[in-house]
This record gives C-alpha cells, sequence and structure tokens, in this order.
C-alpha cells in the first residue's frame, strides 16, 4: 500500500524522509524508507525487531556511515551532515539505550547537551513534569530505575530548545504504570507544539498518543494510517507485528 506521503494545505512538514537506504558495512538495513511528518504531529514507526525502525532514526541523525536518498528538516538536505550540525538544527534524538552518564548526578546529566534554541524547557518545568527526578537530584545516573533514566533521558533534549524529538523505544523494559508516565509526558510535548517521531512495538502506547502510523517491514514502509483507521485495520497491525 503507498503510504501517505504528502501534507495538506494546512499542513507543513518539518521532516521529509524520500527513498532513504542505509547500510551496515555491506548489510542493507534500509531499503528505501519513505515518509513525512507534519509540524505538531506524533508519528510511529511501528515494526517487529529487526525491522529498520532504530536504523531509520539513526539515519536520520547521521549516525550511519553509509546512505542514500533523500532526509529534509525544515526544508533543508541533512543527509550526509554531522549529527552535531543536525543537532543544531533543532531536531534531537532519544536513544533506546538512553544514553545516562553513570558517574554524573541527575542535575549534571540534565544540563550536559547545549541548548541550540529558545523556547526550550526550564529546569524548574521540567521538574515539575519529571517529579521523580526532583526527588533524585544528586543522585547520580546510574543508580536510577530504568523508568527514571527514561524520563531524565527525555528531559533532557526538552531543555535544548529542540522542535523535533526522535524517541527510541521509550517503553522498551518499563512496568506499566510508568508506560502510562511516559505516555502523558508525550501527550504534554505535543501540547507545547512539539514534533515527535516515535518508534515503538507497543502498538497500544502508540496507538494512544500518535496521530499517523507508518508500518515498517525489511527496511521499508508497507502501510500506513491515520488514528481513524487503526481500530478498523487493528488485525492487519497485530499480523504485521507479530514476531
Amino acid at each position: 500500500m503507498k503510504p501517505i506521503s504528502g501534507a495538506t494545505l494546512t499542513e507543513q512538514p518539518v521532516l521529509e524522509v524520500s527513498g532513504l537506504e542505509a547500510w551496515y558495512g555491506e548489510s542493507q538495513a534500509l531499503h528505501g524508507m519513505d515518509f513525512v511528518v507534519n509540524r505538531g504531529e506524533v508519528v510511529s514507526l511501528l515494526g517487529r525487531n529487526g525491522a529498520g525502525k532504530s536504523s531509520t532514526l539513526r539515519s536520520i541523525v547521521g549516525l550511519m556511515r553509509r546512505t542514500r536518498g533523500e532526509v529534509r528538516l525544515h526544508g533543508q538536505s541533512i543527509l550526509g551532515k554531522a549529527p552535531e550540525q543536525i543537532g543544531r538544527m533543532g531536531l534531537a534524538w532519544c536513544p533506546e539505550e538512553r544514553g545516562i552518564f553513570n558517574s554524573l548526578t541527575v542535575a549534571e546529566n540534565l544540563r550536559l547537551p547545549p541548548v541550540v534554541a529558545r523556547g526550550g524547557m526550564s529546569e524548574e518545568e521540567l521538574l515539575a513534569l519529571f517529579p521523580n527526578l526532583r526527588e533524585r537530584w544528586r543522585s547520580p545516573g546510574g543508580k536510577l530505575s530504568g523508568g527514571e533514566q527514561q524520563m531524565l533521558a527525555i528531559a533532557r533534549i526538552l531543555r535544548t530548545g529542540a522542535d523535533i524529538l526522535l524517541l527510541d523505544e521509550p517503553t522498551e523494559g518499563l512496568a506499566p504504570v510508568i508506560v502510562q508516565e511516559i505516555a502523558e509526558v508525550v501527550r504534554a510535548i505535543k501540547a507545547r507544539g512539539l514534533t515527535v517521531v516515535l518508534v515503538e512495538q507497543n502498538y497500544r502506547f502508540a496507538s494512544r498518543l500518535s496521530d499517523r502510523h507508518y508500518v515498517v517491514e525489511h527496511g521499508r514502509v508497507i502501510d500506513s494510517m491515520d488514528r481513524g483507521g487503526l481500530e478498523q485495520n487493528r488485525a492487519r497491525i497485530e499480523t504485521y507485528l507479530k514476531a
């Protein structure tokens, strides 16, 4: 099925991926990814383990050494740019492994990335959104629970002023109560007008938050639907995601 690729007159594409291919050495991971993300949307990339979802995010932020195709951010081509250049353009990536420095405190981890644009959340705003971090403010990152590390990883990029957030498996390995907290955070991010690309295997989590969904298999988009199409297509989605 042809993916949703265009924008209506009221939509503003901020991230456009077209024919994206990528390799790990001689092994090809992406075989022509195509999708568009509009300003203020939450868009999910759904798929099995190994489908190419995380490789897509790594390619977008400049971490895949061999790529081909087109990636445009705010209308500018970014494929081949260095990760730090892409970050300064307002795109932030929260990796699945979270990237928390074990020996640094919560405060030090939070303040580590540079501010790239005005409009980032203040520390007080972040601590109101993530009250657990206030309680653990002086604790080393390595002493945090998985859920607390995930909250810190998201808080850290919200401080930078980035307006497009790539969240890679934010609920992986977390207890249901923490998953619900992460869902509330994503809703709060969207309410601030930020744009989110969400890589998830947890279909129920993604279905409650995303405006549109792209199904990824073998390094390409094989299907797409908006929120209204989820229920009638539930059986098809479950087939796609079945291990």
